[in-house]
């Protein structure tokens, strides 16, 4: 803990790069894996073969991926790029399960009178099912933040910025107070995001608020 309390710039400097390694992918897997969770939600076909396709890319080790990326896109093995598409393709591969899964969980009743007062489907997906479902999804994204500021630690064994450097130097100048103060920083940045989405998922959704005040006095 001395190391981190002395070193507090530089935890700085490494905290921004580390979250933007991970929060830039699960903004950019978010905008992919809603619209395609949509797609597929109904189709039964569709929905099987995306989770065995996105089930295979999870189950690719992150590092592999990082060494491997260079070699399908255009980019340098010390390139953020490749920790950020991969990271990308991971968080497309959790949401694009659950989104499908969050939409399940709209009452079909809300759904009949939403048609029943002239919403069209896609209309109805953006205005009555996805707000009902940010709940299901808010869970599902605090779960990818988490592993993604897990995983960006691992782009530092091939010299990729982020607060796991702090692992790979103690370790070759064998600092172990430097190892902790990695493993705490890191710790504590999961639970600040982490927080942060369950906070912004309540306020996006008052209506849950109110019916649990309601419920409440009910009792």
């Amino acid at each position: 803990m001395r190391y981190l309390f002395t070193h507090l710039g530089d935890a700085w400097d490494l905290t921004l790069i580390h979250l933007w390694l991970s929060l830039l992918p699960l903004v950019l897997g978010l905008v992919i894996a809603v619209p395609l969770g949509a797609l597929i939600q109904r189709t039964t076909v569709l929905r099987r073969f995306t989770t065995v396709i996105a089930s295979i890319i999870f189950t690719i080790p992150s590092l592999a991926l990082f060494v491997v990326l260079p070699l399908v896109i255009p980019t340098r093995i010390l390139d953020q790029a490749n920790v950020i598409v991969a990271l990308t393709l991971y968080t497309v591969a959790l949401l694009v399960r659950a989104v499908p899964e969050a939409l399940d969980a709209v009452p079909p009743a809300v759904l009949d009178a939403a048609t029943a007062v002239g919403y069209k489907p896609l209309t109805r997906i953006v205005k009555v099912e996805l707000p009902l479902a940010i709940p299901v999804l808010a869970a599902s994204l605090r779960v990818v933040a988490v592993t993604n500021i897990s995983m960006v630690s691992v782009g530092s064994v091939i010299g990729i910025g982020g607060l796991g450097t702090w692992f790979t130097e103690g370790y070759q100048a064998d600092k172990s107070d430097q190892i902790i103060a990695g493993i705490v920083a890191i710790f504590v940045l999961a639970i600040v995001v982490d927080t942060l989405i369950m906070v912004a998922g309540k306020f996006a959704t008052p209506w849950v608020r109110s019916a649990k005040k309601v419920k409440a006095g009910a009792r």
